[in-house]
């Protein structure tokens, strides 16, 4: 085992429990609870043919739709049906396969896609649930867990590499908790403005910039000896990893401008569409790992106009990327996701809304070694509960991890020394790969 033991210190944890009202504990976590019980484990002969599996991904991208999406408006469509809401399916370019009529992008690059339609939680909170679905870890303790993103970069980075492991578009995320500050991800706000931090201020080169750090690193010395801990690895690594960045001739896979105009309308030009293009250009660069963020899925109200509006900025993004990709040759070796921290409830409130739903809700796969053009798991007719194939949120990291070759029982430790696994009691999602 190749655990990495960091200096014992403890942790203040990233967020507080936020309360949850009763009726969502009852709505959401025991229905999601019995879900995560219903779970089916792997036969002794599917566990051989996994292990013939070679994992594929050296690349991760996840476009993370904050407030989480409908699944009965995206991928889970129940027409005809009290829950299913005015959208109409439409079909793909995979025989059986339907997905919302404004997804039609996304219906022509099906073949790439493993469609989730059974995912579980007990996290009906949305910052809990953010936590869950960055880190595979429900909050809670001092112990602040590393992202998805950190992990990869902490498994998978290359040190030839000037740009950073993992990057964050349009929206902060979780650190790289006990790993260090060296995984922390860099945050582009943007991708439609100049990305701030990858450029020498005026009257500034790197000869004078690299002595100012000799002094700096002089004067601090005797500070940081006493002091160690988080707070100071990260303003080390901070000012290592931007005179990096700002010197490296990959620097400008940050540079849309590059791109011909006519790719980047295709992707659309909003800052989620141009997140997408940014990733692309960050994979073909080496970067291990990049989340691109769309915010606004939230919808408790007029939820069928906001996703409408919402579908038209995923479906072109979503679509382009995945082709762009394929026509370079590097979707095998990128894992792409698309979730959010849950779904919303079947049910239709009175002001035309879906609430949080925990049990039931899809999250989509493609690339990185995966088998496209297929359904996992199943909700009812209605969309209430999940009939077949529950996934919960250890799983997906777990099969995440296997496609990116990370062990994801291997320990690390706490600042407090305390043994943490990869991932908490995942088992790899065998359709996805056998």
């Amino acid at each position: 085992m190749n655990a990495k033991l960091w200096i014992p210190e403890y942790d203040t944890p990233e967020l507080w429990h936020t309360e949850i009202s009763r009726r969502c504990f009852v709505k959401s976590g025991i229905s999601g609870l019995l879900g995560l019980v219903a779970m089916q484990h792997f036969s002794s002969k599917s566990l051989a043919q996994l292990e013939d599996v070679l994992p594929r991904a050296k690349h991760c991208i996840v476009l993370f739709m904050s407030g989480g999406a409908s699944q009965l408006d995206t991928f889970d469509p129940k027409p005809g049906t009290k829950n299913g809401g005015p959208f109409a399916p439409i079909p793909t370019n995979v025989k059986g396969i339907e997905v919302s009529e404004h997804l039609p992008h996304i219906a022509e690059q099906a073949h790439h896609l493993s469609i989730i339609r059974s995912m579980v939680s007990r996290e009906g909170n949305h910052e809990r649930a953010r936590y869950l679905l960055h880190t595979g870890y429900a909050p809670g303790g001092a112990v602040r867990h590393p992202t998805l993103g950190s992990l990869t970069s902490y498994y998978l980075e290359d040190n030839h590499s000037d740009l950073p492991s993992c990057v964050n578009i349009n929206a902060p995320t979780y650190s790289g908790g006990f790993l260090g500050a060296t995984h922390d991800p860099f945050v582009v706000k943007d991708p439609m403005k100049p990305v701030e931090d990858i450029s020498y201020p005026s009257q500034m080169d790197t000869h004078r910039f690299r002595e100012r750090l000799k002094m700096l690193k002089a004067i601090e010395e005797d500070f940081i000896a006493k002091r160690t801990g988080r707070s100071t690895e990260a303003h080390e690594a901070i000012y290592k990893k931007a005179d990096q960045l700002i010197n490296s001739p990959k620097i400008d896979a940050f540079h849309l401008n590059e791109e011909p105009m006519a790719i980047r309308e295709a992707y659309g030009m909003n800052k989620f569409g141009q997140g997408c293009l940014m990733a692309r250009r960050l994979v073909e660069a080496g970067v291990k790992f990049i989340e691109v963020a769309l915010d606004g899925w939230d919808t408790h109200e007029n939820n069928f106009e906001r996703t409408k509006e919402l579908l038209a900025t995923v479906d072109p993004a979503f679509a382009m990327l995945l082709r762009d990709l394929a026509e370079r040759d590097i979707l095998e070796e990128t894992i792409v996701l698309w979730l959010g921290e849950f779904g919303r409830t079947p049910e239709i409130n009175d002001q035309d809304g879906r609430d949080h739903h925990t049990t039931g809700w899809s999250a989509v796969i493609a690339g990185g070694g995966t088998h496209g053009g297929q359904v996992i798991g199943s909700t009812n007719e209605d969309g209430t509960q999940v009939v077949s194939g529950a996934v919960g949120v250890p799983d997906l990291f777990a099969s995440l991890c296997f496609a990116l070759g990370i062990n994801h029982d291997e320990e690390n430790y706490s600042r407090s020394g305390r043994p943490i696994r990869v991932v908490d009691d995942g088992t790899v999602i065998e359709e996805l790969f056998i």
